[in-house]
């Protein structure tokens, strides 16, 4: 089992140079490389772009393009050699990427040629792979770095780490900090058993992050709308800056660390939801949305993106297989928030301007959130049905007494999932009974 480690560095000055020398040998071995395939390109040469091909031709070649112009000597070796692979590895990537996506071969959206990366705008990083990098015994606030030495770390790496065998150690510089991602191989532990707290069914939204099956609403800490003021702020003044001055380079600065601020606040927020809900319940359901088809809303695109529907999701899956609970995903056309979680009637219209739920036959009247969150919950614990998709589960009474029976459509292809229609089985809706 691969796992990352990410800690925070307390460099001196003296080790932020020599970081910033190894990023930027990591950005000249990337942008010659490229220039290199750019011109046996032009050429009609078939260029050899693997990283193994690439390592093979800075090997000869890194004795004329990084000469000191006032010496005549090379000066690449005052930097590690991980640090120049590394770039060369981002390139090989990069060239992949392209190719796979130019032949179909790639999911996702389609990948362009790769462009230079420039100083200014390029995330400074690069990678350790082999050598003696990562822990030092009997210092377990310190990574050793070769050619930079002991690294100063702003907490217990060692306790993180846990006597696993590191793999892999990238450095990078974001919002004016400098930190590491360790790749760490664990062994497969034995899958514990699931956690007491019963099932649950949760729907996520805009102005609450998530509604409980059982009542409980967590708050959506908003990040970016909360930062939003004092970002628009900084970004005025950075335009009014000369480029290239140094009180630009400050404002920059200024506008990266609001967004680091921006995304440690979000990140904070969904760790410590999606860690109390895996170690809390034994069975949790959640619906598959459709976020790139929502974010087409463009008066609610911001508000979802700032929620993070699809890092939830990511961040359950791997919490619950860990802790050992269950995680049931609810096909996206399942109409659960329509749905009456008494009496399962389900509405034709149901605007977002409408928060709660008044229900027309039974009376139920009922926060619109925790009513689909009760609706996923027996969906994610009811089996399997033929009605997969538009179908309902009920029979229906026509306005001429004869009982009208729900078609049955199969469901298409796809990963396996949870497929519900518009209704549920009687044995379902006996444990929605409030």
């Amino acid at each position: 089992m691969l796992e990352a480690v990410k800690v925070a560095l307390d460099p001196t000055p003296r080790q932020e140079r020599l970081l910033e020398s190894h990023a930027g040998a990591a950005r000249f071995a990337y942008n010659n490389g490229l220039a290199h395939v750019k011109d046996m390109l032009e050429r009609g040469d078939k260029p050899e772009w693997s990283y193994y091909g690439l390592r093979r031709w800075w090997n000869q070649a890194k004795n004329t393009l990084a000469m000191d112009k006032t010496t005549g000597e090379p000066w690449w070796p005052r930097n590690s050699k991980e640090s120049y692979n590394s770039g060369l590895e981002s390139l090989a990537d990069a060239l992949k990427n392209f190719s796979k996506s130019r032949k179909g071969r790639r999911k996702g959206r389609r990948m362009g040629f790769p462009r230079f990366k420039s100083k200014d705008k390029a995330v400074p990083g690069f990678a350790y792979t082999t050598g003696s990098f990562g822990l030092i015994d009997c210092d377990p606030h310190a990574l050793r770095l070769p050619r930079i030495g002991r690294v100063h770390c702003m907490e217990d790496v060692s306790r993180r780490v846990d006597g696993a065998k590191v793999l892999r150690m990238s450095v990078s510089k974001r919002g004016g900090r400098w930190q590491a991602s360790l790749t760490v191989e664990r062994a497969d532990l034995p899958i514990p058993s699931p956690p007491k707290g019963g099932s649950v069914g949760i729907d996520l939204g805009v102005k609450e992050l998530a509604a409980l099956s059982d009542g409980t609403v967590i708050h959506n800490p908003h990040a970016l709308k909360s930062n939003l003021r004092r970002l628009k702020k900084a970004q005025r003044s950075l335009s009014r800056k000369r480029k290239g001055s140094n009180r630009r380079r400050k404002a920059r600065a200024q506008v990266a660390r609001l967004y680091a601020r921006v995304a440690n606040l979000r990140s904070d927020a969904l760790n410590k939801t999606t860690a109390m809900l895996a170690h809390t319940y034994a069975d949790i359901s959640i619906e598959d949305l459709n976020v790139a088809g929502m974010v087409g809303n463009h008066g609610l695109a911001r508000s979802i993106q700032d929620a993070a529907f699809a890092e939830f999701r990511r961040l359950l899956t791997y919490k619950t297989a860990r802790a050992g609970a269950r995680l049931h995903v609810i096909d996206r056309w399942y109409p659960s928030s329509k749905t009456c979680s008494n009496c399962g009637t389900v509405k034709a219209k149901l605007p977002l301007s409408e928060r709660v739920y008044h229900c027309e036959e039974c009376g139920l009247v009922i926060d619109r959130d925790v009513n689909a969150a009760i609706n996923i919950q027996v969906a994610g614990s009811a089996p399997e049905t033929l009605n997969a998709r538009g179908g309902s589960g009920r029979q229906t009474r026509l306005e001429c007494g004869t009982m009208r029976h729900p078609a049955k459509r199969e469901p298409s292809g796809g990963e396996s999932r949870v497929r519900l229609g518009a209704g549920l089985g009687n044995e379902a809706m006996q444990m929605t009974s409030l």
